[in-house]
């Protein structure tokens, strides 16, 4: 029987963004960021003229801080400790929402902290992804950890056979974020989650 599986995402789940994409937008482009939920078409104003930024002038941004800003970035509390003990039984994939060119980065950035497990890159929903890793891998079940909720949905519509824990490690979003309707639990903290994963991962076949 294969082992079981893990799909994690990094960002709000495993590594701290948010908070270090908001100093360094407003130290670098004089830009205030203050978000208020997953939702951040209203979470960027410029500081010369208090105008809230379009979608077309966010992403460029949020491109520029993987470029040369994942240094800020820290560890969520417990992931590395809760990621190693779950590897000890399952395989552990981290499906990541980043263009390819940075997944060297990215592998480098988690095995700097301690995290040193496959990296795949993603754009756009992530049940795509999900259901070409439970082919490849054919695990005995899987659990799949994502701070959005939209991409839990396109994981129920693509692998419904897969477990779905919504996680927000983020304190400043958590609040203002409801759980995801598609997620089977709401976890924010890893070693609450730790405990949660190991339950879906017992050698099982996968439940739908």
């Amino acid at each position: 029987m294969s082992r079981p599986l893990l799909i994690t995402d990094c960002d709000e789940v495993l590594l701290h963004m948010v908070s270090h994409f908001g100093a360094w937008l407003g130290e670098t482009h004089a830009i205030d960021f203050t978000p208020d939920g997953a939702d951040f078409s209203r979470a960027m104003r410029r500081r010369t003229d208090g105008e809230y930024l379009s979608r077309a002038e966010m992403w460029p941004l949020l491109g520029g801080f993987f470029d040369t800003e994942m240094h800020r970035q820290t560890l969520v509390p417990h992931a590395r400790e809760a990621l190693a003990d779950i590897s000890r039984y399952a395989d552990v994939v981290v499906l990541t929402n980043l263009e390819d060119h940075r997944q060297p980065h990215r592998v480098a950035q988690l095995r700097g902290f301690g995290i040193d497990f496959r990296v795949v890159t993603n754009q756009g929903g992530k049940g795509t992804p999900v259901r070409a890793l439970l082919e490849e891998y054919a695990p005995s079940a899987a659990v799949f950890v994502d701070d959005l909720a939209h991409h839990h949905q396109s994981v129920a519509d693509e692998a419904p056979e897969v477990w779905r824990l919504h996680m927000i490690a983020e304190p400043s979003l958590a609040p203002a974020v409801p759980p995801a309707p598609a997620a089977h639990v709401r976890i924010d903290d890893w070693s609450e989650a730790r405990h949660w994963i190991a339950e879906k991962l017992a050698p099982a076949p996968l439940v739908r």
